[in-house]
């Protein structure tokens, strides 16, 4: 589209780990050297949107890496900037490269404008001129990339540990949304209520997608009470195309009215064996490997210690930043330390604190000593902040007097 003479386009599908499979796309052209390069997802649409918020203080941070899908929106709230849902093609690109990308498109009608409408053109050309002082970042911004399919993705560069001027937000998409994504909203259908003992003594199967191969497999879901805690939803689903296993766990009752912090010194082999119920709403905090997973990532679970721990360790190692020729080898390091310090304490040779942080009270680590207390395990409850209430919806919910609004309303 530059010379508008014939050039080669490549395609490459590939898998990434967290994106599932991409369409890679690379356009060159032998007359003119203009070279674009694409990124398409073909996997499945995530179960929930992301949102990554970036505070961008220093020139390093211009060069993360940025996968950007179709229908991601990148804003920039301090110039009032927006690259708008489906307005470019999906990206492998970093900071900059989004930011460059969006002057070249403002750039690319400038003559016709100057020749049409010349006070719009200086305003652009004004506008233009912010973007490209942005670069070198002279004053801190706020970068925000949020993607309701859930497929993007910003490089954290200080992995294992946690990144503070980077925020992750899983969230549920709108109607609205699901629709802009092609996906039609379920409508209930009216079925005989079962009882609750009837649910606790059955296994219900219904039909869904494998998330690795997309072949049709089948998901079992049970009601289970978990001893001195509550009961939880168990959803396994195991695909016979691929082999492909997975579980996820739910909670089965309401929100506690506090928080819970639970924490385990882990000083035995023996504790890797206890259960856990993370629950998506919990954090993950190893503090002697500097390591915080934050709530939403890895969804629920329902294993045991060393369990998580492994899941920890695969998320970790299989970050698509750390992979490959790209990849630096001070990351490629720091990464190893911490595989093999994780399974130090998985082997029982290293003493180390395991926290979970659950602001809606949902998740339960074994005490093996029950009913007695653990001596090792530490539960503590708390009052949530504003904030906490915020991202579990609760400001907004009103359980009281509600029926007496609807009627003042009509």
């Amino acid at each position: 589209m530059n010379c508008y003479r014939h050039g080669v386009t490549r395609l490459l599908l590939t898998r990434i780990p967290f994106f599932r499979e991409v369409i890679v796309s690379s356009f060159a052209c032998g007359s003119c050297a203009w070279a674009n390069t694409e990124i398409q997802s073909a996997g499945r649409i995530q179960e929930q949107g992301v949102r990554y918020v970036l505070a961008v203080a220093a020139r390093q941070d211009m060069n993360r890496e940025v996968v950007k899908t179709d229908c991601a929106t990148a804003r920039i709230p301090e110039l009032d900037f927006e690259i708008p849902a489906f307005s470019q093609k999906g990206a492998l690109t970093t900071i900059e490269g989004i930011i460059d990308r969006a002057v070249a498109g403002l750039e690319q009608d400038q003559p016709v404008r100057r020749a049409t409408d010349q006070e719009v053109a200086n305003k652009i050309a004004e506008f233009i001129d912010k973007l490209k002082r942005l670069k070198e970042v002279d004053s801190s911004f706020t970068f925000i990339l949020d993607d309701p399919s859930g497929n993007s993705f910003v490089e954290n560069p200080h992995a294992p540990q946690k990144d503070e001027a980077l925020v992750v937000t899983h969230y549920k998409r709108t109607p609205q949304q699901a629709a802009m994504l092609g996906l039609e909203a379920d409508e209930p259908e009216e079925k005989p209520v079962d009882s609750v003992e009837d649910l606790r003594n059955e296994v219900l199967q219904f039909n869904t997608n494998c998330p690795e191969c997309n072949a049709p497999a089948n998901t079992n879901m049970k009601l289970v009470q978990i001893p001195h805690f509550k009961e939880v939803i168990i959803m396994a689903t195991n695909c016979e195309a691929c082999g492909h296993r997975t579980n996820e766990v739910k909670s089965g009752g309401a929100i506690e009215p506090e928080g819970t912090r639970i924490t385990l010194h882990i000083t035995d082999l023996s504790d890797m064996t206890r259960d856990i119920l993370k629950s998506e709403t919990c954090s993950v905090e190893i503090p002697e490997l500097e390591f915080e997973l934050g709530m939403g990532a890895l969804g629920g679970k329902f294993t045991t210690l060393e369990g998580l721990l492994k899941d920890i360790r695969d998320l970790v190692q299989k970050n698509p930043f750390t992979l490959g020729d790209s990849s630096a080898p001070s990351k490629v390091e720091k990464l190893q330390e911490f595989g093999r310090k994780l399974q130090q304490i998985m082997e029982g040779q290293m003493e180390a604190h395991f926290i979970m942080d659950d602001s809606a009270g949902n998740s339960y680590l074994q005490n093996v000593y029950a009913p007695e207390e653990d001596p090792e395990l530490k539960v503590e409850h708390y009052k949530r902040t504003f904030e906490q209430n915020e991202e579990l919806g609760l400001n907004d919910m009103k359980t009281e007097g509600y029926e007496a609004g609807q009627t003042s309303d009509r």
